[in-house]
């Protein structure tokens, strides 16, 4: 069929017509501005694009009209490019040089020459995540290459190819610590040195903890930038500029932000209070030609409506190479590499930066202080270290003491133990961030407190009339549970009082067993791990290394008959078939906070015998396989399960690996995963359809899987890459089916194959979040429903 060519000579007089008024409107500006008595605002000149100007510059210069091109140039720059130049001075002057740890911890260092590139994922998960977010990190860090789309820095407002919008607003998330707030200060100082981004006329950078303050003050949005940013003082206008904001640290936001009911405000002189500017600038009321760049962590998302987000990204900290490009900027001796990556706690915890730094301060101290010094392997010992230091820094720069054999002096002592009963009353209150009050209540004095500045961080600079608070953080959530664990600790061997209990016994004192077995329960009563990490900090305070270290802080235990019925009990509760894969691993972290690797040793000789495929596995000992596997150096993308049972205990008892892999075997020779018998009825298969690290093949054909798997299958389909999945040839029964379809409806889930029947499939695949493009009855028994 020939082509209508009169459509195409219609299009082409339309575009002829749109380029003959974009370059009349641009001939216009051009004499206007050239004229002795130029009439075009600030903002028309603004207008003139720079592919017009850098043209007219290069014919005037052409004509030798050298100084019409000069005028010309003067006169599109203009109070917006004065207003830029100051404020891309005032930015490097503040973000050239960070300090590392907190506000005043360590020495300050250029941020160029320290910052280590970030592992950024495209389409983050932007509702509430209760879960601990320590353990948050640590499932992330078990990832391989994840199926969401990498994201540069630089490129996070670069229109997406898959995605014909205009990006206006970022929401990135990320756990403490994980580096959100120095990416912004680095896309902000790449941009100030005329590195990237340049499309950007301006760009403000605030932080809640600054806006905060402000809470009961007025301000237009004029005002508001005048009052934080001089350079913008002649700016009356910002309609026609392309201008960034950067709001950092959405969770410690004090300001009431009520999307429902706040009133529309559209003129940017109006003053109004802080929250309403905010809720404005984010829904778009006002100045809607403005981007926006808020950080959060992953609990506060959901204060940000959906429809006001046009993309979700998440901070995932150091990938396995950036954590080595990390460490290398710091040691050069492989072995200080070699012993972080053979200590898995370490090595995974190692994914937050805010951790790198710390476990780097006590790795540099320890290499100082003697040729042969032993090493960190356990959280606990790498904490009790570090706040050893700040003990040593902090007298020998207060009290000129000589650092070399220091001994707790009483003021330091009192002032750690005062830090560590803020730190668990807050942690019990759910707070990360405090106020002098705060700190009054716990007979501390902030001036004297701020000094502890590697521990305890006075987060704002003083300026007076501008902040009415002050505020005052640790400098990581794992920090806080640390001291909060060694004030429990303290407070049980000074007095006999067990935090642990609810209410607090006042009977005769508890013996220490029991001290341990309540915080064990308590721990795992908790339902979204909140005390995993504290539980391991409390364990390990209980040996005798640790309290040598800490000699003249802590009363002495050292009773090894207590840390062995400890270690029993928690063996006892691996055990119970009640018990959640999460708390289980979480308590083999505590095993080895206690030294005790007896399970795991079994486990790896097991493993190494061949026979984990015959051996009839307690709950305890599929815990310890999922650990094993989960702690060990070997690449989770080359997890072959044909070694295991092929039982539906066997997959319940492998899921959190499942969940963590990216994809469970990597074969040349394989086309697809499979899980089934073998002929003699045990073994797994699992093999690889594709070599791409983004897809999950989980066939669980004939794996007599029942509706008891359906609920942490659904769990999987998610939050992995699982992409195909067959379970065929299973009894799953309406129930399951019902239960599997909860995880269809998540919009996390990335499955499109699925080979299963049943008619409770239809509304998860009519779920606007369903990818699922092909379905496979075949071989089941869906009833009369199945039109449904």
């Amino acid at each position: 069929m020939m082509p209508d060519m009169s459509f195409h000579v219609v299009e082409r007089q339309n575009l002829e017509t749109q380029v003959l008024e974009f370059v009349q409107q641009q001939l216009q500006r051009l004499r206007l501005l050239l004229s002795d008595h130029p009439q075009c605002s600030e903002s028309e000149g603004a207008e003139l694009s720079t592919e017009v100007l850098n043209i007219s510059l290069d014919f005037l210069k052409k004509m030798d009209q050298e100084p019409l091109a000069q005028l010309l140039l003067n006169r599109t720059k203009g109070e917006v490019a004065v207003c830029r130049d100051e404020l891309k001075s005032h930015l490097q002057q503040k973000f050239s040089r960070v300090f590392e740890g907190g506000a005043k911890a360590g020495d300050s260092a250029p941020l160029n020459q320290i910052y280590t590139e970030l592992y950024i994922t495209e389409g983050g998960v932007s509702e509430v995540n209760q879960e601990h977010e320590v353990r948050l990190m640590e499932s992330a860090s078990r990832r391989a290459a994840a199926p969401e789309k990498t994201i540069t820095c630089e490129d996070m407002f670069k229109p997406r190819p898959h995605s014909p919008q205009p990006i206006r607003a970022v929401l990135t998330v990320g756990v403490a610590g994980v580096g959100k707030t120095v990416l912004t200060q680095k896309f902000s100082l790449d941009w100030a040195e005329g590195e990237t981004n340049q499309e950007l006329q301006l760009l403000f950078p605030f932080t809640f903890r600054e806006l905060n303050v402000l809470r009961d003050t007025q301000f237009s949005l004029v005002q508001l930038l005048q009052h934080f940013f001089s350079p913008s003082k002649d700016l009356c206008s910002f309609t026609q500029l392309q201008v960034l904001f950067i709001f950092d640290g959405l969770d410690e936001c004090r300001l009431p932000l009520d999307f429902s009911r706040t009133r529309v405000l559209t003129d940017p002189t109006e003053s109004v209070s802080v929250d309403v500017l905010l809720v404005n600038l984010i829904r778009g009321s006002l100045l809607p030609s403005a981007l926006l760049w808020i950080t959060t962590r992953p609990a506060a998302a959901n204060q940000i409506p959906a429809e006001c987000v046009s993309m979700v990204t998440e901070v995932r900290g150091f990938t396995d190479l950036q954590k080595e490009l990390y460490f290398r900027k710091r040691f050069t001796d492989d072995t200080i590499i070699s012993h972080i990556k053979s200590v898995r706690s370490l090595y995974i915890m190692s994914y937050i930066p805010i951790f790198c730094w710390i476990l780097s301060t006590v790795l540099q101290k320890l290499l100082e202080q003697t040729e042969e010094p032993e090493l960190p392997r356990t959280l606990t010992q790498m904490y009790v270290h570090f706040l050893v230091l700040q003990a040593k820094v902090k007298n020998i720069k207060y009290h000129q003491g000589s650092g070399a054999d220091l001994h707790w002096t009483p003021e330091t002592r009192d002032m750690v133990l005062s830090l560590s009963k803020l730190a668990f009353e807050q942690l019990q209150k759910g707070n990360l961030i405090f106020y002098q009050s705060d700190l009054s209540e716990c007979g501390l004095d902030a001036e004297e407190a701020a000094r502890y500045s590697g521990v305890f961080t006075q987060v704002f600079r003083e300026e007076p009339g501008l902040y009415q608070d002050k505020v005052y953080c640790f400098i990581h959530l794992s920090l806080q549970e640390f001291l909060a664990a060694l004030h429990v600790h303290q407070t049980f061997y000074s007095s006999g009082l067990n935090l642990m209990e609810t209410p607090h016994s006042s009977e005769s004192p508890e013996s220490e067993v029991s001290f341990y077995v309540s915080a064990v329960d308590q721990a795992l009563q908790s339902p979204n791990g909140h005390l995993d990490l504290f539980l391991r900090f409390l364990l390990g305070l209980s040996l005798p290394t640790n309290q040598r270290l800490l000699q003249g802080l802590l009363t002495h235990t050292g009773s090894d008959t207590t840390n062995q019925e400890t270690i029993k009990y928690i063996k006892e509760k691996l055990n119970e078939k009640s018990l959640s894969a999460e708390r289980s691993l979480n308590l083999f972290h505590c095993l080895n906070e206690l030294n005790d690797q007896s399970l795991v040793k079994e486990i790896q000789r097991h493993m190494k015998e061949g026979l984990i495929g015959y051996k009839d596995m307690s709950h305890a000992d599929w815990s310890a396989l999922s650990f094993v596997l989960l702690s060990s150096n070997s690449d989770l993308q080359e997890f072959d399960l044909r070694q295991y049972q092929a039982s539906e205990r066997a997959l319940l008892g492998l899921l959190p690996v499942v969940k963590a892999s990216n994809k469970a075997l990597y074969s040349a020779n394989t086309r697809e995963y499979q899980l089934h018998r073998h002929s003699n009825g045990r073994g797994l298969l699992l093999g690889c359809k594709d070599h791409l690290p983004h897809h999950l093949h989980l066939i669980l054909s004939g794996c007599g899987l029942s509706p008891h798997s359906c609920g942490p299958l659904a769990s999987v389909l998610s939050s992995s890459s699982l992409t195909h999945l067959d379970l065929s040839h299973n009894d799953l029964q309406d129930s399951g089916v019902e239960l599997l379809c909860e995880g269809l409806k998540s919009a996390p889930c990335r499955l499109h194959t699925l080979k299963r029947g049943g008619a409770a499939l239809a509304s998860a695949l009519s779920s606007a979040h369903s990818r699922v493009t092909e379905l496979d009855l075949s071989y089941n028994h869906p009833g009369p429903q199945q039109s449904s």
